[in-house]
């Protein structure tokens, strides 16, 4: 199931790999649930999926509870007229200054899909900034949509930091963390799409929490990129490395493939070295 979302390094070309590796439980918690691609497409009984973007969130939960209406009130921004760059940045200007959640979640999904690359990247005001990405025809999810609301019956979204969401979880839970992954390159640094940034001390952190709950009998697998770095990180955990390919680049010809990492923490006799 595709996610209706265009996600800079999202997770539906390797959800098999993920998938592998969960343990089962009572309740899927992602603390970085971005397109939603591994909620979609691994069956738990419930969910509980969170991220730091407050307008995903809105756009989640708006879909959610309104589901098909919702749906078709955002057909309105998927026409020739609203396709062109002026239009493009009179509602940018107006997604950054409305206040109605049915509105801004509405606007969210329009950039998403007629944006550059569809990235998501906001200034230092909190303000979307992604350019215009003359598309010739930015496709419209319905189909991609509908799905996300039949399966989001099952969960439950909240915009909270990562320390906060994973701190209240309890045995019966399985944690996916897919965080900001640490850069390959002092120059490799990904814009904010969000704010408050997610740095080295935030990936220890996250490592530190992931220990933590598997010992309390709650496994968790984080993704990131295969560096010295992360394997230092997660050296308590099972690691799986494997390449992948970069599909958002600014330019073509960097999209090329990555090492990517999975690291698995489970409680007592579940670890490896």
């Amino acid at each position: 199931m595709k996610p209706f979302l265009k996600w800079a390094g999202g997770k539906y070309r390797i959800v098999d790999r993920i998938r592998a590796q969960l343990p089962p439980g009572d309740r899927l918690v992602e603390p970085f649930v971005g397109s939603g691609a591994v909620f979609l497409n691994i069956d738990f009984p419930a969910y509980l999926l969170s991220d730091s973007n407050a307008d995903l969130i809105n756009l989640y939960r708006v879909l959610q509870e309104e589901g098909t209406d919702f749906v078709e009130y955002c057909r309105e921004y998927f026409t020739p007229a609203a396709n062109r760059e002026e239009e493009y940045y009179r509602l940018r200007e107006l997604f950054n200054r409305t206040t109605g959640r049915h509105r801004k979640a509405a606007l969210f999904l329009y950039l998403n899909r007629h944006c550059y690359n569809g990235l998501c990247r906001y200034n230092s005001s909190g303000e979307f900034n992604t350019p215009f990405g003359r598309y010739k025809k930015p496709y419209f999810p319905k189909k991609e949509m509908l799905s996300f609301a039949r399966k989001a019956r099952r969960a439950v979204f909240v915009c909270k930091d990562f320390r906060k969401l994973m701190a209240g979880l309890t045995p019966g839970d399985v944690v996916y963390g897919d965080p900001p992954y640490v850069p390959l390159s002092a120059t490799a640094g990904f814009t904010e799409y969000s704010r408050g940034g997610f740095g080295l001390e935030e990936q220890e952190k996250l490592a530190g929490l992931a220990l933590r709950l598997a010992g309390e009998g709650i496994p968790v697998l984080l993704s990131n990129h295969d560096t010295a770095f992360t394997r230092q990180l997660y050296r308590d955990a099972r690691l799986t490395s494997f390449e992948v390919q970069r599909f958002i680049s600014a330019r073509g010809e960097n999209r090329n493939k990555a090492s990517e990492i999975l690291a698995l923490f489970r409680g007592a006799g579940g670890q490896s070295r």
